[in-house]
Protein backbone atom coordinates (compact mmCIF):
# COMPACT_ATOMS: atom_id res chain seq x y z
CA UNK A 1 0.00 0.00 0.00
CA UNK A 2 1.01 3.60 -0.53
CA UNK A 3 2.16 5.43 2.85
CA UNK A 4 -0.70 7.97 1.90
CA UNK A 5 -4.18 7.07 0.86
CA UNK A 6 -4.34 9.06 -2.97
CA UNK A 7 -7.30 9.36 -4.93
CA UNK A 8 -7.75 7.10 -8.34
CA UNK A 9 -7.74 10.87 -10.30
CA UNK A 10 -6.11 13.18 -10.02
CA UNK A 11 -8.38 16.10 -10.92
CA UNK A 12 -6.43 19.51 -10.23
CA UNK A 13 -3.63 18.19 -12.48
CA UNK A 14 -5.91 16.97 -15.16
CA UNK A 15 -7.71 20.37 -15.17
CA UNK A 16 -3.95 21.73 -15.31
CA UNK A 17 -3.53 19.72 -19.26
CA UNK A 18 -6.02 21.99 -20.66
CA UNK A 19 -3.90 25.20 -19.34
CA UNK A 20 -0.70 23.58 -21.18
CA UNK A 21 -2.58 22.96 -24.09
CA UNK A 22 -4.27 26.72 -24.80
CA UNK A 23 -0.28 27.60 -23.87
CA UNK A 24 1.10 25.63 -27.21
CA UNK A 25 -2.12 26.77 -29.54
CA UNK A 26 -1.28 30.66 -28.01
CA UNK A 27 2.14 30.14 -29.79
CA UNK A 28 0.97 28.34 -32.42
CA UNK A 29 -1.61 30.87 -33.64
CA UNK A 30 0.60 33.69 -32.65
CA UNK A 31 2.10 34.52 -35.82
CA UNK A 32 -0.99 35.13 -37.19
CA UNK A 33 -2.38 37.96 -35.24
CA UNK A 34 -2.27 41.16 -36.78
CA UNK A 35 0.23 43.59 -35.08
CA UNK A 36 1.21 41.10 -32.81
CA UNK A 37 4.92 42.31 -30.98
CA UNK A 38 7.04 40.04 -29.74
CA UNK A 39 6.50 37.92 -26.33
CA UNK A 40 8.49 36.14 -24.51
CA UNK A 41 5.82 34.05 -22.65
CA UNK A 42 4.21 33.85 -26.00
CA UNK A 43 7.30 32.66 -27.48
CA UNK A 44 8.02 30.20 -24.59
CA UNK A 45 4.30 28.37 -25.48
CA UNK A 46 6.59 24.73 -26.69
CA UNK A 47 7.53 24.77 -22.90
CA UNK A 48 3.77 23.16 -22.78
CA UNK A 49 5.08 20.40 -24.43
CA UNK A 50 7.29 19.96 -21.33
CA UNK A 51 4.58 20.65 -18.64
CA UNK A 52 2.44 17.48 -20.50
CA UNK A 53 5.95 14.99 -20.61
CA UNK A 54 6.35 16.21 -16.78
CA UNK A 55 2.44 15.44 -16.11
CA UNK A 56 2.96 12.07 -17.95
CA UNK A 57 5.87 10.72 -15.59
CA UNK A 58 3.48 11.86 -12.46
CA UNK A 59 0.22 10.49 -13.59
CA UNK A 60 2.10 6.98 -15.38
CA UNK A 61 3.45 6.14 -11.96
CA UNK A 62 0.52 7.20 -9.59
CA UNK A 63 -0.86 4.59 -11.67
CA UNK A 64 1.77 1.99 -12.26
CA UNK A 65 4.25 2.82 -10.55
CA UNK A 66 3.29 0.34 -7.70
CA UNK A 67 2.17 -2.56 -9.37
CA UNK A 68 5.47 -2.35 -11.37
CA UNK A 69 7.47 -2.76 -7.93
CA UNK A 70 5.54 -5.01 -6.85
CA UNK A 71 6.08 -7.24 -9.98
CA UNK A 72 1.89 -6.93 -10.56
CA UNK A 73 2.72 -5.30 -13.83
CA UNK A 74 1.91 -6.23 -17.59
CA UNK A 75 4.24 -4.87 -20.17
CA UNK A 76 1.72 -6.09 -22.75
CA UNK A 77 -1.42 -4.80 -21.81
CA UNK A 78 0.61 -0.90 -20.51
CA UNK A 79 1.31 -0.46 -24.10
CA UNK A 80 -1.91 -1.40 -25.64
CA UNK A 81 -3.53 0.86 -23.11
CA UNK A 82 -1.11 3.34 -24.15
CA UNK A 83 -1.83 2.74 -27.84
CA UNK A 84 -5.82 3.03 -27.14
CA UNK A 85 -5.06 6.31 -25.45
CA UNK A 86 -2.85 7.76 -28.34
CA UNK A 87 -2.93 5.95 -31.65
CA UNK A 88 -6.43 6.73 -32.80
CA UNK A 89 -6.30 10.36 -32.91
CA UNK A 90 -3.25 10.41 -34.17
CA UNK A 91 -3.92 8.89 -37.01
CA UNK A 92 -6.82 10.40 -37.88
CA UNK A 93 -4.99 13.87 -37.61
CA UNK A 94 -2.23 12.61 -39.81
CA UNK A 95 -4.84 11.80 -42.23
CA UNK A 96 -6.97 15.37 -41.66
CA UNK A 97 -3.59 17.21 -42.49
CA UNK A 98 -3.09 15.13 -45.54
CA UNK A 99 -6.68 15.41 -46.86
CA UNK A 100 -6.55 19.34 -45.98
CA UNK A 101 -3.25 19.80 -48.22
CA UNK A 102 -4.68 18.12 -50.88
CA UNK A 103 -7.65 20.29 -50.78
CA UNK A 104 -5.55 23.19 -50.73
CA UNK A 105 -3.12 21.95 -53.54
CA UNK A 106 -6.06 21.47 -55.92
CA UNK A 107 -7.69 24.38 -55.34
CA UNK A 108 -4.78 26.18 -56.53
CA UNK A 109 -3.22 27.18 -52.77
CA UNK A 110 -0.03 27.21 -51.63
CA UNK A 111 1.15 24.18 -49.11
CA UNK A 112 4.69 23.73 -47.38
CA UNK A 113 6.15 20.15 -49.26
CA UNK A 114 6.96 19.19 -46.22
CA UNK A 115 3.56 18.87 -45.10
CA UNK A 116 3.13 15.71 -47.63
CA UNK A 117 6.40 14.06 -47.25
CA UNK A 118 5.48 10.67 -47.96
CA UNK A 119 9.38 9.50 -47.27
CA UNK A 120 8.37 10.73 -43.10
CA UNK A 121 4.83 8.88 -43.95
CA UNK A 122 6.37 5.07 -42.58
CA UNK A 123 8.11 7.06 -39.66
CA UNK A 124 4.95 8.92 -38.54
CA UNK A 125 2.47 5.54 -38.91
CA UNK A 126 5.24 3.76 -36.98
CA UNK A 127 4.76 6.80 -33.75
CA UNK A 128 8.96 6.77 -34.58
CA UNK A 129 9.09 10.69 -36.09
CA UNK A 130 10.49 12.27 -33.45
CA UNK A 131 13.61 9.52 -33.32
CA UNK A 132 15.38 10.66 -35.86
CA UNK A 133 13.75 8.34 -38.56
CA UNK A 134 11.74 10.62 -40.26
CA UNK A 135 13.81 12.99 -43.04
CA UNK A 136 11.35 16.47 -42.60
CA UNK A 137 8.84 17.61 -39.60
CA UNK A 138 5.63 16.21 -42.16
CA UNK A 139 2.03 15.61 -41.67
CA UNK A 140 1.02 16.58 -38.09
CA UNK A 141 3.93 18.10 -37.24
CA UNK A 142 3.15 18.60 -33.51
CA UNK A 143 2.73 14.80 -33.04
CA UNK A 144 6.13 14.60 -32.95
CA UNK A 145 5.92 14.69 -29.06
CA UNK A 146 3.28 11.68 -29.34
CA UNK A 147 6.58 9.80 -30.83
CA UNK A 148 8.11 11.11 -27.71
CA UNK A 149 5.55 9.84 -25.28
CA UNK A 150 5.94 6.49 -26.96
CA UNK A 151 9.38 6.31 -26.47
CA UNK A 152 8.76 7.14 -22.86
CA UNK A 153 6.02 4.55 -22.55
CA UNK A 154 8.27 1.91 -24.02
CA UNK A 155 11.04 2.20 -21.55
CA UNK A 156 8.92 2.81 -18.68
CA UNK A 157 9.71 -0.46 -16.78
CA UNK A 158 13.47 1.20 -16.55
CA UNK A 159 11.91 4.32 -15.37
CA UNK A 160 10.02 1.89 -12.46
CA UNK A 161 12.92 -0.04 -11.69
CA UNK A 162 15.18 2.90 -10.71
CA UNK A 163 11.69 5.41 -9.12
CA UNK A 164 10.59 2.25 -7.14
CA UNK A 165 13.96 1.52 -5.75
CA UNK A 166 14.08 5.22 -5.10
CA UNK A 167 10.97 5.31 -2.75
CA UNK A 168 12.02 5.83 -0.05
CA UNK A 169 14.31 8.80 -1.02
CA UNK A 170 11.89 11.24 -2.90
CA UNK A 171 13.64 14.53 -2.18
CA UNK A 172 17.04 12.94 -2.97
CA UNK A 173 15.15 11.51 -5.86
CA UNK A 174 13.65 15.15 -7.43
CA UNK A 175 16.97 16.20 -6.47
CA UNK A 176 18.65 13.90 -8.74
CA UNK A 177 16.02 13.97 -11.67
CA UNK A 178 16.52 18.20 -11.57
CA UNK A 179 20.47 17.72 -11.44
CA UNK A 180 19.93 15.03 -14.57
CA UNK A 181 17.80 17.77 -16.25
CA UNK A 182 19.90 20.87 -16.07
CA UNK A 183 23.31 18.96 -16.42
CA UNK A 184 21.36 17.69 -19.87
CA UNK A 185 20.09 20.64 -20.97
CA UNK A 186 23.59 22.01 -21.26
CA UNK A 187 25.32 19.14 -22.16
CA UNK A 188 22.84 19.49 -25.23
CA UNK A 189 22.85 22.85 -26.08
CA UNK A 190 26.45 23.04 -26.41
CA UNK A 191 27.13 20.00 -28.40
CA UNK A 192 23.62 20.57 -30.95
CA UNK A 193 24.07 24.51 -31.21
CA UNK A 194 20.48 24.88 -29.39
CA UNK A 195 18.02 23.78 -26.69
CA UNK A 196 16.74 20.47 -26.06
CA UNK A 197 13.55 22.02 -24.79
CA UNK A 198 13.27 23.10 -28.77
CA UNK A 199 13.69 19.81 -30.33
CA UNK A 200 11.28 17.82 -32.23
CA UNK A 201 12.08 15.28 -34.81
CA UNK A 202 15.75 14.55 -34.49
CA UNK A 203 15.64 14.24 -30.80
CA UNK A 204 12.14 14.47 -29.49
CA UNK A 205 12.82 10.82 -28.17
CA UNK A 206 15.53 12.68 -25.57
CA UNK A 207 13.95 15.52 -24.93
CA UNK A 208 11.04 13.82 -22.88
CA UNK A 209 13.76 11.73 -20.90
CA UNK A 210 14.28 14.47 -18.00
CA UNK A 211 10.77 15.66 -17.98
CA UNK A 212 9.90 12.29 -17.70
CA UNK A 213 11.59 11.37 -15.17
CA UNK A 214 10.90 14.58 -13.15
CA UNK A 215 7.65 13.50 -13.04
CA UNK A 216 8.45 10.23 -11.27
CA UNK A 217 10.17 11.71 -9.08
CA UNK A 218 7.79 14.21 -7.78
CA UNK A 219 5.23 11.67 -7.74
CA UNK A 220 7.45 9.90 -4.86
CA UNK A 221 7.13 13.28 -3.46
CA UNK A 222 3.73 12.89 -3.49
CA UNK A 223 3.54 9.35 -2.69
CA UNK A 224 5.20 9.77 0.56
CA UNK A 225 2.94 12.62 1.68
CA UNK A 226 1.55 15.81 0.11
CA UNK A 227 2.77 19.13 0.21
CA UNK A 228 1.32 21.51 3.02
CA UNK A 229 -0.87 24.30 1.82
CA UNK A 230 -0.93 23.11 -1.33
CA UNK A 231 -3.34 26.46 -2.73
CA UNK A 232 -0.27 28.42 -1.47
CA UNK A 233 2.50 26.84 -3.44
CA UNK A 234 0.32 26.44 -6.70
CA UNK A 235 -0.21 30.06 -6.73
CA UNK A 236 3.53 30.47 -5.89
CA UNK A 237 5.02 28.01 -8.32
CA UNK A 238 2.36 29.22 -10.85
CA UNK A 239 3.08 32.60 -11.11
CA UNK A 240 7.24 32.11 -10.73
CA UNK A 241 6.52 29.95 -13.53
CA UNK A 242 4.32 32.63 -15.90
CA UNK A 243 6.99 34.95 -14.49
CA UNK A 244 9.78 32.70 -15.90
CA UNK A 245 8.47 32.86 -18.91
CA UNK A 246 7.57 36.22 -19.10
CA UNK A 247 11.02 37.32 -18.52
CA UNK A 248 12.77 34.80 -20.69
CA UNK A 249 14.54 32.89 -18.19
CA UNK A 250 16.85 29.62 -19.02
CA UNK A 251 14.45 26.94 -20.02
CA UNK A 252 15.35 24.52 -17.31
CA UNK A 253 14.14 27.18 -14.41
CA UNK A 254 10.83 27.38 -16.47
CA UNK A 255 10.54 23.27 -16.54
CA UNK A 256 11.52 22.93 -12.64
CA UNK A 257 8.66 25.58 -11.69
CA UNK A 258 6.27 23.61 -13.79
CA UNK A 259 7.08 20.53 -12.21
CA UNK A 260 6.67 22.27 -8.89
CA UNK A 261 3.16 23.54 -9.73
CA UNK A 262 2.39 19.75 -10.24
CA UNK A 263 2.86 18.61 -7.58
CA UNK A 264 1.38 21.50 -5.64
CA UNK A 265 -1.49 20.88 -7.68
CA UNK A 266 -1.48 17.22 -7.29
CA UNK A 267 -1.65 17.82 -3.41
CA UNK A 268 -4.79 19.53 -3.84
CA UNK A 269 -7.63 16.70 -2.24
CA UNK A 270 -10.18 17.03 -4.95
CA UNK A 271 -13.32 17.82 -2.24
CA UNK A 272 -10.99 20.89 -1.16
CA UNK A 273 -9.36 21.70 -4.94
CA UNK A 274 -12.67 24.15 -5.77
CA UNK A 275 -12.97 24.97 -9.55
CA UNK A 276 -9.75 23.03 -10.15
CA UNK A 277 -11.33 19.59 -9.71
CA UNK A 278 -14.89 20.63 -11.11
CA UNK A 279 -16.65 18.94 -14.23
CA UNK A 280 -16.20 21.99 -16.61
CA UNK A 281 -12.60 21.90 -16.25
CA UNK A 282 -11.96 18.35 -15.57
CA UNK A 283 -13.72 17.92 -18.86
CA UNK A 284 -11.76 20.73 -20.33
CA UNK A 285 -8.28 18.34 -19.20
CA UNK A 286 -9.86 15.43 -21.06
CA UNK A 287 -10.00 17.03 -24.18
CA UNK A 288 -6.81 18.55 -23.87
CA UNK A 289 -5.30 15.98 -26.13
CA UNK A 290 -7.95 16.91 -28.87
CA UNK A 291 -7.33 20.27 -28.80
CA UNK A 292 -3.27 19.92 -29.10
CA UNK A 293 -3.21 16.87 -32.10
CA UNK A 294 -6.13 19.07 -34.17
CA UNK A 295 -4.19 22.58 -33.40
CA UNK A 296 -2.59 22.64 -36.97
CA UNK A 297 -5.47 21.08 -39.25
CA UNK A 298 -7.71 23.43 -37.83
CA UNK A 299 -5.04 26.24 -38.28
CA UNK A 300 -4.55 25.01 -41.97
CA UNK A 301 -8.23 25.25 -42.34
CA UNK A 302 -9.53 28.11 -40.05
CA UNK A 303 -6.84 30.86 -41.75
CA UNK A 304 -6.96 29.90 -44.70
CA UNK A 305 -10.47 30.16 -44.89
CA UNK A 306 -10.71 33.56 -42.99
CA UNK A 307 -7.52 34.72 -44.56
CA UNK A 308 -10.05 34.45 -48.10
CA UNK A 309 -13.00 35.85 -46.27
CA UNK A 310 -11.11 39.02 -44.45
CA UNK A 311 -9.02 39.48 -47.44
CA UNK A 312 -6.02 39.03 -45.59
CA UNK A 313 -3.45 37.06 -48.15
CA UNK A 314 -0.52 37.58 -45.62
CA UNK A 315 -2.93 35.83 -43.12
CA UNK A 316 -2.15 38.34 -40.71
CA UNK A 317 -6.11 38.27 -38.61
CA UNK A 318 -7.65 41.00 -37.17
CA UNK A 319 -8.02 40.75 -33.24
CA UNK A 320 -11.57 39.65 -33.12
CA UNK A 321 -11.23 37.46 -35.45
CA UNK A 322 -7.95 35.69 -34.53
CA UNK A 323 -9.74 34.94 -30.88
CA UNK A 324 -12.57 33.78 -32.91
CA UNK A 325 -11.00 31.12 -34.70
CA UNK A 326 -8.86 30.56 -31.09
CA UNK A 327 -12.24 30.09 -29.22
CA UNK A 328 -13.38 27.79 -31.34
CA UNK A 329 -10.24 25.48 -31.26
CA UNK A 330 -12.04 23.38 -27.63
CA UNK A 331 -15.39 23.21 -29.85
CA UNK A 332 -13.43 21.61 -32.77
CA UNK A 333 -11.46 19.92 -29.77
CA UNK A 334 -14.66 18.12 -28.26
CA UNK A 335 -16.21 17.08 -31.56
CA UNK A 336 -13.04 15.14 -32.05
CA UNK A 337 -13.03 13.82 -28.71
CA UNK A 338 -16.69 12.38 -28.85
CA UNK A 339 -16.07 11.40 -32.53
CA UNK A 340 -12.80 9.75 -32.78
CA UNK A 341 -10.61 9.75 -29.80
CA UNK A 342 -13.06 8.75 -27.14
CA UNK A 343 -14.72 5.88 -28.81
CA UNK A 344 -11.53 4.27 -30.53
CA UNK A 345 -9.82 4.16 -27.09
CA UNK A 346 -13.36 2.80 -25.62
CA UNK A 347 -13.09 -0.03 -28.85
CA UNK A 348 -10.08 -0.92 -28.45
CA UNK A 349 -9.68 -1.17 -24.46
CA UNK A 350 -13.55 -3.49 -25.12
CA UNK A 351 -11.63 -5.69 -27.66
CA UNK A 352 -8.60 -6.30 -25.27
CA UNK A 353 -10.92 -6.83 -22.36
CA UNK A 354 -13.29 -9.49 -24.77
CA UNK A 355 -9.63 -11.30 -25.52
CA UNK A 356 -9.02 -11.38 -21.90
CA UNK A 357 -12.10 -12.88 -20.90
CA UNK A 358 -11.45 -15.26 -24.23
CA UNK A 359 -8.07 -16.33 -22.56
CA UNK A 360 -9.36 -17.25 -19.26
CA UNK A 361 -12.35 -19.20 -20.38
CA UNK A 362 -10.01 -21.09 -23.05
CA UNK A 363 -7.77 -23.96 -21.92
CA UNK A 364 -6.01 -23.63 -25.27
CA UNK A 365 -4.71 -20.02 -23.96
CA UNK A 366 -4.62 -20.71 -20.35
CA UNK A 367 -0.78 -19.22 -20.42
CA UNK A 368 -2.42 -15.62 -21.74
CA UNK A 369 -2.58 -12.98 -19.08
CA UNK A 370 -5.83 -13.07 -17.32
CA UNK A 371 -6.61 -9.07 -18.27
CA UNK A 372 -4.93 -7.34 -20.98
CA UNK A 373 -6.06 -3.84 -20.37
CA UNK A 374 -5.28 -2.51 -16.92
CA UNK A 375 -7.87 -0.62 -14.43
CA UNK A 376 -8.85 2.60 -14.79
CA UNK A 377 -7.24 4.36 -17.77
CA UNK A 378 -5.18 7.54 -16.91
CA UNK A 379 -5.23 10.71 -18.24
CA UNK A 380 -1.50 11.24 -19.42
Amino acid sequence: MTPVQTPADLRPITALRFGAAVWVAIYTFWENLAGAGPSSLVAKGYLGVELFFVLSGFILSHVYLQAAGEKRFSYRSFLWARVARVYPLHLATLIGVGLLAGAALAAGMSVDRNVLSWSSLPANLLMLHAWGLAPVAGWNHPSWSISAEWFAYLCFPLFALVFWRARHRPVAAVAGAAAFMVILYFVFEQMAGFPLTEATIRWGALRIVPCFALGCALYLVYRRAPLRAPWLCSAASFGLMVLSAALGLWDGVTVLLAGALILSLASLPNDRAGWMASRPAVYLGEISYSVYMVCVPWKLLSVGLAAKLFDAPDKQLQIFVWLAILALLPVVAAASYHLIERPARKALRGWADKKAHSAIHNPLHADMPKQLATGREPVA
